[in-house]
């Protein structure tokens, strides 16, 4: 057991400036004086490379989920919009999350101009700041080679680099979280309560992005305070109870808003069933997608209570690793848990305030606590949530490989380092073998070079130094070949639709509605896809769906049976199949409801003409379709029942209103001959689908019908000679 006191003490805060001598630009290029003269300049061309990968191809993603671009789109075009984070500039609804990710979005819009650069942009940025945030947390402990490693290992992991480079809110929260961590770190070094007040605001901060996540790691940082700061006990949970108020107050500011605002004057709160952020948040975005009970969602999970698998995979304490998240995340997962019970196992007779120990129990913490729940959550669950797990595991990595790498004169410590590489290098085989026809030579390579670095981190104590640096070197590129490989390739593939996978198709699921990658016509379903830089894509998708939820000038995103058949979608395979030419979708896809449609010159034609007398130029069932419109053409389109259709929004008698005043031009066809005219059809789980099938059964049987290029409008300026009432 070892108190590691020979790593270096975080650095004073009295101390002033590293060089108060030097100039400012200097000094940032120098560092810490304590540093060697190459960290701070590894660090800042580390920064530099992180960024430039995660720019590259950058525009090959379109509009990625069009759902939140056109939630940018309308709050750059209104402040009412970005406020409230609603999907039509209008405000007909808000999208089913609170507005915080969309705002650096709709800010770039408006300072750049509407295109797929400016909607991503903020989200690499996102990306280096929480690489930056890592570096700095474990640089104050570690070495700064250790900081390194951690940048590395975060940025090279496959779903860190699609999702800083996706519009989904996740970027932001993962962001959050870590300097949430890092400022609990902080206040763990002195007891200072600014600190924790900080990381309150930033788990406030990070609730207004995705809700109820954002306190997954809230139990094990309290306990880890509550029990380790270097304060008296009373003054522990006096900062602790500080600390909760400045949370409140940092995320309740926006909900008691939204309360307290008239819901007449609002827009409807999307994915509630009663127009309240209260319900949305502990119903269909909180305890329903830990049971499954998820009023108002397509499908769900197993019902409540879950069970072992559902519509969205297996649950259960290898769901990290199986064939669908596996490639995503669990590279160096495997990895991380050795190193967090080695760093846990030579702090254990430390003292009580021992800062190694407190960074080892906050990062490790942080990552069961959150594996665990995304393991066994019965509702909705996607493979890239993933992304929340990335900083914990290259914090570990990172501190992990320092501590043992100085302690490796004892044996146990170069036989632990041994083993995980060993284990990481099996590892990377079991997962390149699942996408077999992609590199296939690479995943025998890195098991050979994984043992053989292994065997050399054995005998390190007895090489000689050279050798030893070596054998690292060779266990180093072996554990990061493989997500180095997928990272490549997630780099090198545009990304549409609300569901999107890293590295190559492995044949798994791929996500309800399939994994949203790149292909011809713009992405999966002919997902629309803008030129690049600040033009308003029209789209390039050209198929033409059969089923009511692939309607006319709407291709699937891929045809075919959904994922695991779909249990409880009566039909599926026969519903949402389309003749578009979707991309490696990794599964047929709901024709509109989780990609966007293809729109093509002859129907932007017809939505802009006279957009401008209108309060909006069209309405679609579903937030998908409605946002591709909008995005096309640039004037608002009104989601009905929000993203699954499912919202009771609006109710029939207030459509018919907008419809009596001169506000909606046009009502957009989910396809002939369907359920309730397509997804209205679909149905959430709380029984209001009926809202939206009632809608355009009424829209079909007394308005007339108008053809645009493939596309199926109805002109509700025009009813039908004989009405059907």
């Amino acid at each position: 057991m070892t108190t590691l006191d020979h790593l270096p003490a975080p650095p004073q805060s009295a101390a002033g400036h590293p060089r108060p001598g030097l100039s400012l630009v200097r000094r940032a290029w120098r560092g810490r004086p304590e540093d060697p003269s190459w960290a701070r300049p590894a660090f800042l061309c580390m920064l530099l490379a992180i960024t430039a990968a995660y720019l590259w191809n950058l525009t090959a993603s379109g509009y990625a989920n069009s759902f939140y671009s056109a939630a940018a789109q309308a709050g750059s075009q209104s402040w009412k919009a970005f406020f409230f984070g609603s999907l039509d500039s209008a405000n007909a609804i808000t999208v089913d999350k609170p507005p915080a990710t969309l705002w650096p979005m709709a800010l770039s819009v408006r300072v750049f101009g509407l295109g797929s650069w400016a909607i991503l942009f903020p989200q690499v940025l996102m990306g280096v700041a929480t690489a930056g945030v890592l570096y700095a947390s474990v640089r104050r402990r570690f070495s700064a080679a250790a900081g390194l490693i951690t940048m590395a290992v975060f940025a090279l992991t496959p779903v860190a680099a699609l999702m800083f480079r996706f519009n989904n809110p996740d970027a932001l929260l993962a962001l959050l979280m870590t300097a949430t961590i890092y400022c609990v770190l902080r206040a763990m070094e002195d007891g200072r309560t600014k600190w924790l007040v900080w990381a309150g605001v930033a788990v406030g901060l990070a609730f207004l992005s995705k809700t109820l996540q954002a306190f997954l790691i809230l139990p094990p940082l309290a306990v880890l305070y509550a029990v380790f700061a270097p304060v008296s006990v009373r003054r522990r949970f006096g900062q602790l109870g500080l600390s909760a108020l400045s949370m409140l107050v940092a995320g309740g500011w926006w909900v008691a808003i939204v309360e307290l605002w008239p819901a007449s004057s609002r827009p409807y709160i999307g994915g509630s069933q009663n127009n309240s952020f209260l319900e949305l948040t502990f119903g269909y975005n909180g305890l329903g997608r830990i049971n499954g009970d998820e009023t108002g969602s397509v499908g769900g999970g197993g019902g409540p209570g879950g069970g072992a698998g559902g519509q969205w995979g297996e649950t259960g304490i290898g769901r990290m690793f199986n064939s669908e998240i596996g490639s995503q995340i669990s590279w160096l997962l495997p990895a991380a848990l050795i190193l967090l019970v080695a760093g846990v196992w030579l702090t254990w007779r430390a003292k009580r305030t021992d800062p190694v120990r407190a960074a080892f129990l906050a990062w490790g913490s942080s990552l069961l606590m959150t594996a665990g729940v995304f393991s066994f959550m019965a509702g909705i669950f996607h493979q890239y949530y993933t992304v929340a797990l990335v900083p914990y595991i290259a914090a570990l990595i990172g501190m992990g490989v320092s501590v043992l790498w100085e302690e490796r004169s004892r044996w146990w410590a170069g036989a632990t380092l041994a083993l995980t590489v060993a284990v990481t290098a099996w590892w990377a085989y079991v997962l390149l073998g699942r996408a077999p026809d992609y590199l296939p030579w690479l995943r025998t390579a890195v098991l050979v070079a994984g043992l053989l670095g292994a065997v050399g981190l054995l005998l390190a104590a007895r090489l000689g130094r050279q050798l030893a640096l070596a054998a690292v070197g060779l266990g180093f590129a072996a554990s990061l070949a493989g997500p180095v490989a997928y990272t490549l390739n997630t780099l090198n593939t545009g990304h549409q639709g609300s569901i999107v996978t890293a590295g190559p198709s492995a044949g798994g699921m791929g996500g309800f509605g399939g994994g949203g990658r790149g292909g011809p016509g713009g992405g999966p379903g002919g997902g629309m896809r803008p030129p690049t830089g600040n033009q308003q894509g029209t789209g390039t998708g050209t198929g033409t769906g059969a089923g009511p939820g692939a309607g006319a000038g709407m291709p699937s995103t891929g045809g075919g049976q959904q994922p695991g058949g779909m249990p409880g979608m009566p039909g599926a395979g026969e519903r949402f199949r389309g003749g578009g030419a979707g991309g490696r979708a990794g599964g047929g896809g709901m024709g509109g409801l989780l990609n966007g449609a293809s729109v093509d010159a002859a129907a932007k034609k017809l939505l802009t003409a006279d957009a401008d007398a209108y309060t909006w130029s069209a309405a679609a069932i579903g937030s998908q379709n409605a946002a591709s419109y909008q995005l096309a053409t640039g004037d608002p389109v009104m989601a009905i029942g929000g993203f699954n259709g499912s919202d009771p929004s609006p109710t029939l008698s207030q459509f018919k209103k907008y419809v009596e005043d001169g506000r909606i031009h046009y009502f957009i066809s989910s396809g002939e001959g369907g359920e309730g005219g397509g997804m209205g059809g679909m149905g959430g789980r709380g029984g209001n689908s009926g809202t939206s099938s009632k809608i355009s059964t009424w829209v079909e049987a007394n308005f007339k019908k108008v053809m645009a290029g493939s596309a199926t409008f109805y002109d509700l300026t025009r009813p039908k000679t004989t009405s059907a009432g």
